[in-house]
């Protein structure tokens, strides 16, 4: 059956209005740092979403019309907790207009993915990545948040803590490690190491994409994983003492060194891996490329906006 133009624009604006009114209602009910009781209350529906990607990722064989169903699911909560989170991002880390500005988009990112998977239960052809960038998502997703709220996480701060100090201590002398997680300087306080400063969410990201690929061995898997895993890890020590004497001899500010020399560091040193690692595993670059050709599928979403474009 052939659906009319009207049916069209309105399943195309469905999936626009959607992030749009997630992202909204996440401003306006949570416009700052979300109150610890709430954000352990999000948790429900965040480990339900990424279980219902894992579990599609899965299904992606025996059952698959169930695991686009439970990815469609799957894609839309975790684009609801997303839109939760922006005013955190920015307020939390001293006012980071980047990953706020990112989460906004990725919520963006996540519907347009669900609708995706919806073209592929209305009979389009199902790419390969839909599948990857699913379990992508439940790999990453349940070690990120499997870790954050546990003991675990508080070991890793004070050991990535230790272990930055030391690094610069080896190179200047007085530095110091008060409370486990504070790094003085010169006597003065420089900074504090949170978990997201012990590099786990790049670590746990590049696990997400090696292991869900379908047709790699898992030789290559531990290779890939030794060349991308080790060096974030001794990569983010560096970071850590480079902005710790950064903003100990106060040639920056903490904003400058953390979100601007910090984080440009951390995304060049990413890319640098991420074709490193491609070049091991090349299905890699087909999975990512296979993404950016989502468009190409020509749904109602993109009729829509090729129209309103021309």
């Amino acid at each position: 059956m052939t659906r009319t133009h009207t049916t069209e624009n309105t399943i195309a604006l469905m999936f626009l209005l959607l992030p749009t009114l997630f992202i909204v209602s996440g401003l306006l009910f949570f416009p700052n740092n979300i109150p610890r009781y709430i954000e352990t209350a999000l948790l429900i529906p965040l480990f339900i979403s990424l279980i219902l990607l894992g579990a599609g990722f899965l299904l992606r064989k025996t059952k698959p019309k169930v695991s686009s169903i439970a990815k469609i699911f799957g894609w839309t909560g975790f684009a609801l907790y997303w839109s939760t989170q922006p005013g955190t991002l920015y307020f939390s880390e001293g006012g980071d207009f980047v990953n706020a500005s990112l989460c906004i988009i990725g919520v963006y990112i996540l519907c347009y993915i669900a609708y995706h998977e919806w073209l592929s239960l209305e009979g389009k052809e199902k790419p390969g990545c839909i599948n990857w960038i699913a379990g992508v998502a439940g790999i990453a997703g349940l070690i990120y948040f499997g870790i954050e709220r546990t003991p675990l996480a508080r070991w890793l701060i004070e050991v990535v803590t230790s272990q930055s100090s030391w690094l610069l201590n080896m190179f200047t002398g007085n530095v110091s490690v008060k409370g486990g997680i504070h790094i003085f300087y010169n006597n003065t306080y420089a900074v504090t190491i949170i978990f997201a400063c012990t590099a786990v969410q790049s670590m746990v990201l590049f696990v997400g994409m090696i292991l869900p690929l379908p047709d790699v061995d898992n030789k290559r898997k531990i290779y890939g994983l030794l060349a991308t895993v080790v060096p974030i890890y001794f990569l983010n020590l560096v970071r850590n003492a480079g902005i710790t004497y950064l903003v100990g001899t106060h040639i920056v500010s903490i904003n400058i060194a953390h979100n601007i020399i910090g984080k440009g560091g951390s995304l060049l040193a990413l890319i640098i891996l991420l074709f490193i690692v491609t070049k091991i595993i090349p299905e890699l670059f087909d999975e990512i490329i296979c993404l950016t050709e989502l468009p190409k599928r020509n749904g109602p979403l993109e009729k829509l906006i090729k129209k309103k474009h021309n």
